[in-house]
């Protein structure tokens, strides 16, 4: 069965977060240079998702039964990593906001695999602390979660501001 929930997050720090709702979710030590660039943190039991701007953004969670198609060309970035669900309760919140009041999905005990694509990235760099207040300039999330064995981090199509700007 598929279980799908629309979201606005605010992505204070320039992230969001997915993690188990039954953990910390401490990412302190994920976000090294290479998670930046790959706009994805990454422990056991949490993921921080890098996003373009550091206001609210539009969020789609999708809970799959098995690994979704590849529509990375409808994204301008995509990336997947592996999240590890103890109870089956995984969380998605914005990385300051409060975990008990957060958005909570049922999914599989034990491993599942992430994949988050983003869109509209540059109308919402361009717009920058203003790009939430009109749907054509709001930063675009859509996570898919389904079970899947633990597997490493897999960048899947990469945007780059300053290579957006040079085609402009």
């Amino acid at each position: 069965m598929t279980t799908t929930a629309e979201l606005t997050l605010f992505a204070d720090y320039f992230q969001i977060h997915v993690s188990d709702a039954d953990s910390d979710g401490d990412l302190s030590d994920a976000w090294t240079d290479q998670a930046v660039a790959d706009h994805l943190a990454v422990a056991q039991d949490a993921l921080g998702i890098g996003t373009t701007v550091n206001v609210n953004v539009s969020v789609t969670v999708v809970v799959l039964p098995q690994e979704p198609s590849d529509d990375s060309s409808e994204f301008d970035h995509v990336v997947e990593a592996g999240l590890d669900v103890s109870l089956g309760r995984l969380m998605v919140l914005g990385c300051t906001d409060y975990g008990p009041d957060a958005a909570t999905f049922e999914v599989p005990p034990g491993w599942n695999r992430v994949r988050a694509a983003r869109s509209n990235l540059a109308r919402a760099a361009q717009a920058d602390i203003d790009s939430d207040e009109s749907p054509e300039t709001t930063e675009q999330i859509r996570i898919q979660v389904w079970p899947a064995p633990e597997s490493p981090v897999k960048i899947i199509k990469r945007w780059s501001q300053l290579s957006d700007e040079l085609d402009a």
